[in-house]
Order: structure tokens, then C-alpha cells, then sequence
């Protein structure tokens, strides 16, 4: 019996997030079949709590100093030459250094090479930033890049330049089982109105000013509450744009939960405000937990979403996502529909179990 293979993953962060909570359904799925180590390169690893604790993984530390482009591809080429991985995979922008490191000598056997994209930051919500272009057509020609989205595919064929004989798109897929059921006790109190909710990091690309705003003129017409689940740098912006607008009790901030699923369950009306999206796995378990979505249309949203909640994806614009979540405040038929119409199109085109048998091609280096 041959030994696991070694595989590094690279991320930006290891904190909670979609990429992160994927990650760790795939290695709590594999077992032991590999050997994990995970960098995070902001040292941020909350997100190992997902992980089941007899999996062999490792979180090594590697230095690496912003704006030092030689510095790090040096440090990180002498960590591919002492760790000496059967496969690299790095994820998004924030690794591609590593990406570098990897094509340039000195780093002995090299490991088979993959490139996980799933998708910008908000400095590339509106357009790609050409010297980004032209790193990641030159360093990432050679390498298998797997895209969880069709719109990724169309920037990386159209935009990038890469051959789509190095590409493999790979959507996410999502655990239906984990989000059926009565929903049990909400974390928080309950008084009668029906509850819009969301789950995502604060952070700005997400744009969750704009969901303040939005629920502000919806509840107007049918009175409801907000409960915001997630944490990060925009929570303090946002508490106070709560304050402005008059919502007082009306919104929750929950702060991070490490399994949604209780919240979500409770939720009458999953919102997603974001600028910048691709196949958001909060969508995926929006879907497995039979909520109806008022949505930004980003990425691959739409082509995700079920035909019946098309009318519900809206211009990232406030006046549209208040439209969208006032329709489903007023009408409970709709929202009962538009749910089980959702739930059933995750059960037949995104299920775990086709994202499973993808991804063990990758981590075999069969991609």
C-alpha cells in the first residue's frame, strides 16, 4: 500500500470563508487517503475547527513580507525544496507567489501544480487590473486551474489567455442532509415576524451597507427582523449605519458562528447584498435549507439559483435588493415556492458527491 500523498494547500487566510469551509469538507471526506499541510499566509487558522481531528494535516509557518515579491518567492521556493510536496495548491491572488516559486528552479522534484480560483477582491469587483492579467497568464499557462463558476471560465479563457486544456471547472456542491430537517431553536429571540437573514464575512466586497439599507425600505411595508451572521472589519460601519437609519432592535448581529445551519434553518429570506461573487457557498446551503433568495446578480449566482427565484436576482443596486426582499416579505406563498423550487435544484446539481469525486482527481494529481 503506497504512501499518502503530500499535498500543500496555500491560502491568503485560513480563516472562515466559502474556499476555507470547502477545503474542509474535502479533507474530512478523504480521511487519512492524504497527508495536508496548510499555509495560511496571514497566520489566520480559525478555520482548522472544521477540520475532524484524526486527519494528518499540518499548519507550517512560512514568513512572508507585503510588497517583496523577490523576498517571498525566494523563502518560498527554499519551503518547496525542504518540504518537498507531491502536489501544490494554491488558492486565488493572494498565493500567487507561491505560484511563482514553484516555476522557477532550485525546489528539487517538483510537485504537481494546481490553481484554485474562485474569485476577486473589491478592487477586481468591476474589472480586471491588467499587470494581474498578465502575471496570471504567464505563470499559471502550465498549471491545471480549477473554477467553480462559468463566469470564471469565460475570464479565464477570454481575459487570461489560458488554454482550456488546463482548465477544469469544478462547481461546488453541498451536504443536503445537514440542512434538512424542523428547523431547531434560532440563536436568537423569536416574536413573530419573519426574519431576513444572511451569513458572510464583513467585509466590504460583500456590501452589507447595502443590505442594511435595502431591509430599511422593505420592513417598512411588512415588518421584519434582520439578523446579520458573520464577523470582520466592517462590523463597527455597519452597527452605526444600524443606528442611522432608525433599525435599533430591528437587526442581530450574531457574530461568527461555526455551523450556520441552526440560523439559516430559521431564516424566512436569505439575502446576498455582495459586489463580487462567484458560486458563494452560502447560496449552496441557502438552497439545501429551502430559503427563497433575494440576491445581487454576481458571478454565477442566476445560473445557480432555481428558475423560479430569477425574478428575485437584482442590479447591485439598493432600491432593486428592497424590491426583491419586500416581494418575499409580502408574500409567504411565493417564499414557500420559490424555497422548495431552490432546495431542489441543489439536490439535483450540486450535491457533495459529485464535488467529491472531482476533487479526488485533483488531489491525485489527475486533473
Amino acid at each position: 500500500m503506497r504512501a499518502p500523498l503530500t499535498l500543500l494547500h496555500v491560502f491568503p487566510t485560513f480563516a472562515f470563508g466559502g474556499v476555507q469551509v470547502r477545503f474542509c469538507a474535502l479533507a474530512n471526506h478523504f480521511g487519512r487517503r492524504y497527508r495536508h499541510l496548510v499555509v495560511a499566509l496571514d497566520g489566520d487558522t480559525a478555520c482548522a475547527a472544521r477540520l475532524d481531528p484524526g486527519l494528518d494535516v499540518a499548519f507550517p509557518p512560512v514568513q512572508m513580507t507585503k510588497n517583496d515579491t523577490r523576498g517571498n518567492v525566494a523563502r518560498f521556493r527554499a519551503a518547496l525544496a525542504q518540504w518537498r510536496p507531491d502536489g501544490l495548491i494554491t488558492s486565488n491572488w493572494g498565493s500567487i507567489e507561491w505560484d511563482m516559486a514553484r516555476a522557477l528552479p532550485g525546489v528539487g522534484r517538483r510537485p504537481f501544480h494546481v490553481h484554485v480560483e474562485d474569485g476577486f477582491g473589491p478592487e477586481e469587483r468591476d474589472r480586471q487590473l491588467p499587470r494581474r492579467v498578465l502575471t496570471r497568464r504567464l505563470v499559471l499557462r502550465r498549471c491545471i486551474t480549477v473554477l467553480p463558476s462559468r463566469r470564471l471560465w469565460d475570464i479565464a479563457t477570454g481575459i487570461w489567455r489560458l488554454p482550456e486544456s488546463r482548465l477544469r471547472y469544478i462547481p461546488n456542491g453541498v451536504d443536503l442532509a445537514r440542512f434538512g430537517g424542523d428547523p431547531p431553536p434560532p440563536p436568537w429571540q423569536q416574536d413573530g415576524r419573519p426574519v431576513v437573514g444572511t451569513v458572510a464575512a464583513l467585509r466590504l466586497e460583500k456590501n452589507l451597507a447595502r443590505l442594511v439599507r435595502a431591509f430599511a425600505v422593505a420592513r417598512a411595508a411588512t415588518p421584519a427582523r434582520l439578523v446579520i451572521v458573520g464577523d470582520g472589519n466592517e462590523r463597527a460601519g455597519l452597527e452605526r449605519l444600524v443606528g442611522e437609519t432608525g433599525l435599533g432592535g430591528d437587526v442581530i448581529f450574531t457574530g461568527h458562528m461555526s455551523d450556520p445551519r441552526a440560523a439559516l434553518r430559521n431564516f424566512d429570506v436569505f439575502v446576498l447584498s455582495s459586489d463580487t461573487e462567484q458560486m458563494p457557498m452560502s447560496v449552496l446551503e441557502a438552497m439545501a435549507s429551502g430559503l427563497p433568495l433575494a440576491s445581487t446578480d454576481v458571478g454565477d449566482v442566476r445560473a445557480v439559483l432555481s428558475a423560479q427565484n430569477a425574478k428575485l436576482i437584482v442590479p447591485r443596486d439598493d432600491a432593486a435588493l428592497a424590491g426583491a426582499i419586500g416581494e418575499l416579505l409580502g408574500n409567504p406563498a411565493l417564499r414557500d415556492a420559490v424555497g422548495r423550487a431552490n432546495r431542489a435544484r441543489a439536490a439535483a446539481d450540486f450535491t457533495e458527491g459529485g464535488m467529491f469525486a472531482a476533487w479526488q482527481k485533483v488531489f491525485d494529481g489527475l486533473a
